[in-house]
């Protein structure tokens, strides 16, 4: 009983210390009711072991992953790297985790109090490009009963090969492929791509038509970098091979979310992440066209506090969240 009581005591902490619940703060998006638009980016809980509690913290959604249907190990440790001066991390962790049956089975246990969770997935390290389709849908259909939403991730620079499948062919492939399984379900999932940083223009432009040819719910931008310009930290920090997330993300990834809402007129939802450290960042992002966001780095570097900050400066700067995007 003791225990049960201390539980329940820390709850009511961690709910009083950082969680703002405000009606206002609700938002509809791809038919999936939010409690607030703060999520946390997948990377964070790969195999979903602390969704509840990570819940506490005040987030209106969370996605786990990134998941494959069979588990692997990642890359050789080490594999995380900060960079406090440049407020950022290179990671090259390579999709370690514990395999989709896994994950579906934790989650089926998870007491979601109101929590959207999203479904991050990938292929293994050594399915073939040209099998990789099979992968999602793997993932895809294992995860559906469980999840809220899925964001299929062709975009980390860690996986050999793997930003290869953000070519108009193969992605074309698998997103299609994951429709005509979403389609066959009384109930269907919102289907979102998540993008790397590192695209041109043009290569924007082609997303965009493959995201309304497709008719998927929309974009997470972005994932992580392999660009190091201008950071200060030190050489052996900069050459570390990976994916940098964190403060020099940030102006870029607000340049791609305004730039995909512009040219798309607004034509799908975008989830904004990367680089976002504080309440202002958020309300660029948002300014810039993004309909929810994510932490990842801040949320490392500024602690949980930041889910509640951000809340408060949406509640101040726009006054209601209330919003309705069905795609």
């Amino acid at each position: 009983m003791r225990i049960v009581n201390q539980m329940m005591g820390a709850k009511f902490l961690l709910k009083r210390v950082f969680q703002l619940n405000d009606s206002r703060l609700e938002r509809e998006i791809m038919g999936l009711k939010f409690k607030n638009p703060v999520g946390l980016a997948a990377g964070f809980d790969k195999n979903a072991d602390l969704v509840e509690e990570l819940g506490e913290f005040g987030f209106g959604f969370i996605e786990i992953g990134t998941v494959t249907p069979l588990p692997q190990p990642g890359n050789e440790k080490p594999r995380m790297f900060r960079l406090p001066a440049d407020e950022a991390l290179i990671n090259r962790m390579g999709f370690n985790n514990q395999g989709v049956d896994v994950v579906a089975n934790r989650l089926k246990h998870v007491k979601r109090n109101g929590l959207i969770i999203g479904g991050n997935i990938g292929k293994n390290k050594q399915t073939p490009n040209q099998d990789a389709v099979s992968d999602y849908i793997i993932c895809f259909d294992r995860l559906f009963d469980v999840v809220d939403y899925f964001v299929v991730n062709v975009s980390s620079p860690n996986t050999p090969g793997l930003r290869e499948l953000q070519e108009r062919g193969p992605l074309k492939n698998i997103l299609n492929a994951l429709q005509q399984r979403n389609l066959k379900n009384n109930i269907s999932r919102p289907i979102l791509l998540k993008i790397a940083p590192d695209l041109s223009n043009s290569q924007l432009d082609e997303i965009i038509e493959i995201v309304l040819e497709t008719k998927i719910a929309g974009v997470v931008a972005t994932n992580t970098t392999l660009l190091r310009d201008n950071l200060k930290s030190t050489e052996a920090l900069k050459i570390q091979t990976g994916g940098l997330s964190g403060k020099p993300l940030t102006e870029r990834s607000t340049e791609i979310i305004r730039y995909l809402s512009k040219k798309s007129k607004k034509s799908f939802v975008i989830i904004g992440v990367g680089g976002i450290h504080s309440s202002d960042d958020a309300i660029e992002k948002i300014n810039a066209g993004a309909s929810l966001i994510q932490l990842y780095t801040g949320f490392i570097y500024k602690g949980p506090g930041l889910v509640k900050q951000i809340n408060k400066k949406i509640l101040d700067q726009f006054g209601t969240l209330n919003q309705t995007i069905q795609n």
